[in-house]
């Protein structure tokens, strides 16, 4: 679900203290584009929205999470939006943090 590799990677290129600043930043612009994702009620800027998230995700090594993104914003590049399960996305984005969350210790400890 996280790949621990790629953020032990991050915190390793921009240094402990920018890493904790990082991941703050990080959690406050995703949980803002998911909160608008969970009041969606217009598909029309969803491809847009999973792109982005896809990339943050990315970044602090969601892994399962922007794959899923991925997979949201192709299909949604391709018209077919009402096929992406934002329930699907949701759930995974929370797993994820949770995780992501539960084991940040050791990366900062490290």
């Amino acid at each position: 679900m996280i790949d621990w590799y790629r953020v032990q990677e991050l915190r390793d290129e921009i240094g402990a203290e920018a890493f904790g600043e990082v991941v703050e930043l990080f959690l406050e612009e995703v949980d803002d584009e998911i909160d608008k994702l969970r009041a969606l009620s217009d598909r029309s800027n969803l491809e847009s929205q999973l792109h982005f998230l896809k990339g943050s995700a990315l970044n602090l090594g969601f892994a399962a999470f922007s794959d899923l993104c991925h997979k949201g914003e192709m299909a949604s590049a391709a018209g077919q939006q009402d096929t992406v399960d934002t329930t699907e996305v949701l759930t995974c984005y929370d797993a994820s943090k949770s995780a992501f969350l539960s084991g940040l210790d050791r990366v900062i400890a490290a």
